[in-house]
C-alpha cells in the first residue's frame, strides 16, 4: 500500500470514528442528541453525570434533549457505568466511559460527586480545562472529584491540600462546605441579587420564580472575587414552593445559590465558568431554573448577544423524575433507555 493510500485509509477511519462517536448507538455506554436548528447549531455539549443522590442520570439527559431539540445544541450525555453488565450504576465512582468527547467539546456540563477516576478518564476532564473552555457545574460539581493522594490527578478532589479546595473552589468558585438549608426539609427559593437584573442569563427569570425542592448549599462568604453572585438562595421554611422564608440567621445574609466566575489554568489561560448549587433531576421541573441553565449556555459558548427573551425550556417527551437520596436509582437502566424516541424530536 502506498503511503498516500495509507493517508487517506487512516483518515477514512479516522473519519468514521468521529462520526460513530457523534452519533452513538444502542450499544454505546453514553447517548446522544443530534442539534437541529436553533442557536446553538454546531456547538458541541458535553453533560457528565455520576452522582449517587441527585439523580444526573435522569436530569442531564431531559437537559440535553432541551438544549439539543430546542436550541440545536448537538449534546452527548455520560453516565457512571458498571462494568460488569453495562447499566448506568451512579454507585460505581470510577468509571465513566466516553469522555474523550471533550476533546471536541464547545461547553462542558458537570454533576458528579465524589469520583475517583483513573487517570486515562481523568485526563480528558483535566485537558479540557486546562484549555480554558467553558464549564457549566450544577449541585454536586462542587465536590465533583474525591481523589485520594498519589495519584495523578489528585489536585482536583475536594479535600486537596496543594490545590485548597480542589476543581470545586479554584474552577467553579466553592467546594463542599455544609448543608445551609435543612436537607429534605428545607426547600429552597431563588432571589435575582440585587444589581443583577439586566444580566443576561437572568433573561426571562423572575425573582422568587424559581423553586427547588433541594436546600441551600453553604459557601464560604464572600465567594472569591473572580466570581458574581446571580442568584441568592432564600431558606423556606417547608417543602412546598408557597411556603414561608424561615426567620434568623438563614436567610440573613443569604448564601448564593448561582454565580459566575472566571478561572486560570496552570498554564495562565482564562476560562468562565457558571457555577449553580440548585440542578437535581427534581430541580429540574421547575421552568425557571431550565431557563438559567440554557441561559448559562448560551453565555459560556460565546452567544450571550442571542440568549432569547424568554427562552423555550419546554420538557422534551415525558419527564418524571425519581426523589433525591441514596441507593434510589433506578436499576437495570442502559444509556440507549435515554435516546431520544421519534415524538420527542418536534421542535417547538
Amino acid at each position: 500500500m502506498t503511503k498516500r493510500l495509507c493517508g487517506i485509509v487512516l483518515c477514512g477511519i479516522g473519519l468514521f470514528l468521529s462520526t460513530a462517536f457523534a452519533r452513538g448507538g444502542d450499544g454505546d455506554p453514553w447517548v446522544v442528541y443530534p442539534g437541529g436548528e436553533g442557536s446553538g447549531k454546531g456547538k458541541r455539549v458535553v453533560l457528565i453525570s455520576g452522582d449517587e443522590e441527585y439523580r444526573s442520570e435522569e436530569g442531564l439527559p431531559q437537559l440535553a434533549k432541551i438544549l439539543s431539540q430546542r436550541h440545536g445544541f448537538t449534546c452527548t450525555v455520560l453516565f457512571a457505568i458498571d462494568p460488569k453488565d453495562g447499566v448506568i450504576n451512579p454507585n460505581v465512582n470510577d468509571n465513566i466511559p466516553g469522555l474523550q468527547a471533550l476533546k471536541d467539546a464547545d461547553l462542558m456540563i458537570i454533576l458528579t460527586r465524589f469520583r475517583n477516576l483513573p487517570d486515562d478518564q481523568m485526563k480528558w476532564i483535566v485537558d479540557y480545562v486546562e484549555s480554558g473552555r467553558p464549564i457549566i457545574g450544577l449541585r454536586t460539581a462542587t465536590h465533583a472529584f474525591d481523589i485520594p493522594p498519589g495519584k495523578t490527578y489528585s489536585r482536583y478532589g475536594w479535600r486537596s491540600k496543594d490545590w485548597s479546595g480542589g476543581f470545586g473552589r479554584n474552577i467553579l468558585g466553592e467546594t463542599w462546605i455544609s448543608h445551609h438549608g435543612a436537607h429534605g426539609v428545607q426547600s429552597t427559593r431563588g432571589i435575582i441579587a440585587p444589581g443583577k437584573e439586566s444580566n443576561p442569563i437572568l433573561r426571562g427569570v423572575r425573582d422568587g420564580e424559581i423553586w427547588v425542592p433541594t436546600d441551600v448549599y453553604g459557601v464560604r462568604m464572600p465567594l472569591p472575587e473572580e466570581c458574581e453572585p446571580l442568584i441568592l438562595g432564600q431558606v423556606l421554611t417547608g417543602m412546598k414552593p408557597d411556603d414561608k422564608p424561615l426567620e434568623g440567621r438563614k436567610n440573613s445574609p443569604m448564601m448564593p445559590v448561582a454565580w459566575i466566575k472566571t478561572y486560570k489554568t496552570e498554564t495562565g489561560k482564562q476560562g468562565k465558568a457558571f457555577t449553580t448549587t440548585m440542578g437535581a433531576s427534581v430541580d429540574l421541573k421547575n421552568e425557571a431554573l431550565r431557563r438559567l441553565i440554557v441561559n448559562a449556555a448560551y453565555w459560556a459558548t460565546g452567544l450571550e448577544d442571542k440568549i432569547p427573551e424568554k427562552a423555550n425550556v419546554d420538557i422534551v417527551g415525558s419527564y418524571d423524575p425519581h426523589p433525591f437520596g441514596f441507593n434510589k436509582a433506578v436499576k437495570g437502566v442502559k444509556p440507549a433507555d435515554h435516546a431520544l424516541k421519534p415524538t420527542d424530536s418536534v421542535q417547538k
